[in-house]
């Protein structure tokens, strides 16, 4: 599925110098939804994100992905909730610099904020800044076996953008995580047959989804190989054919099949946030649940990347961790003045955004 363009109200920037009062590094749903909340106190964003469109790993990795924590919204795809955060904040007027990594920040004299350059050459002068990159730089694990890489893409995926590829062909799913146990639940039905292979009996998805799962292989809708590995893809001018699985190191009769999936999880990196004086927490940033900053004052953390007491890695929570920050910032951009609550039905600034001021 192609990349959905941005709305022509959100503009891409200009290369030039830019002085900003915030940048976030980011542009996932929880970096997204930091403009919204600094929107409202009146503050515009800048954002800078490594892939070629908003959306972080929704976008990228699993945009028909089903969600259902959302207040309110009992089930949208992961990229309708990045398309419906983009119109969100539209009003607000963000500035997307995009395919961009931040490879330099550092700090400026005490109230002048941060020098900040991406690999592309833009610089910028920013008074706060957002880290809101999920887990860094990720690329998915990958299956390391003969004729593996030819067939990448092609009857060989470790992310789904269509998943209307996939109706009436035989599946093969290897993992025993959250995104292995959705796609196996969801294309369960829609493909001629799904098979999951696990390497464990113990799973790291969420345990209601593998009790559907192992409800519809009882039902004879899926089957299930636990303590598996796959051993050996069988190719055929070069085309996928079979797979070997190896259970308990046996291996077994070839699987015919049309397609792989493979789920191993992410490989995160750092990258250069590592060199940036953070306090890290291995791969994720320390900062203070209170105003969600890190270490260094005026930069501040939010969603996957950071780390707290008590800590859950979700986009609800992440939305929060948002709204704390933007208060935090607010505070550090206009020192000594007392930021007032606004909630958006009387929000100036919103109505003002919207057209709705007298």
């Amino acid at each position: 599925m192609p990349a959905r363009p941005l709305p022509a109200a959100l503009r891409l920037a200009d290369p030039m110098t830019i002085r900003t009062d915030a940048l976030i590094v980011g542009a996932g749903p929880c970096g997204l939804f930091q403009v919204f909340e600094l929107g409202l106190l009146g503050i515009r964003a800048h954002l800078v994100d490594a892939l070629s469109a908003p959306g972080g790993q929704c976008s990228e990795l699993y945009p028909d992905k089903p969600i259902y924590d959302i207040p309110a919204i009992p089930v949208l795809s992961a990229q309708d909730l990045v398309d419906a955060l983009i119109k969100q904040i539209e009003p607000f007027d963000p500035v997307f610099h995009l395919g961009e990594e931040v490879a330099v920040v550092r700090p400026l004299a005490e109230g002048e904020g941060f020098h900040v350059e991406t690999g592309a050459g833009t610089v910028f002068q920013a008074g706060t800044l957002f880290l809101a990159g999920g887990v860094g730089s990720f690329q998915p694990r990958q299956l390391r076996l003969d004729g593996a890489e030819a067939i990448e893409g092609k009857q060989l995926h470790y992310r789904i953008k269509d998943s209307s590829r996939f109706a009436d062909k035989r599946l093969l799913i290897l993992g025993g995580g959250d995104s292995a146990l959705d796609w196996a639940l969801e294309l369960c039905g829609k493909a001629e047959s799904v098979a999951l292979a696990h390497r464990r009996e113990e799973y790291r998805a969420a345990p209601a989804s593998v009790a559907q799962f192992k409800q519809l292989v009882a039902k004879g809708r899926a089957q299930l190989v636990e303590n598996a590995r796959a051993k050996r893809l069988h190719l055929d001018q070069g085309a996928l054919q079979a797979v070997t699985l190896a259970v308990k190191d046996v291996e077994q009769e070839p699987m015919e099949v049309d397609e792989l999936l493979v789920f191993f999880g992410l490989a995160p990196k750092l990258g250069p946030i590592a060199d940036w004086g953070l306090d890290l927490n291995r791969k994720t940033v320390n900062v203070d649940p209170e105003k969600f900053q890190t270490s260094v004052p005026g930069i501040f953390a939010i969603g996957d990347i950071c780390h707290y007491p008590g800590k859950k890695k979700l986009i609800l929570s992440g939305f929060h961790e948002a709204a704390l920050a933007a208060f935090a910032a607010k505070e550090r951009l206009n020192p000594g003045k007392k930021v007032h609550l606004q909630y958006t039905t009387t929000s100036p600034i919103m109505h003002k955004r919207l057209g709705l001021a007298d």
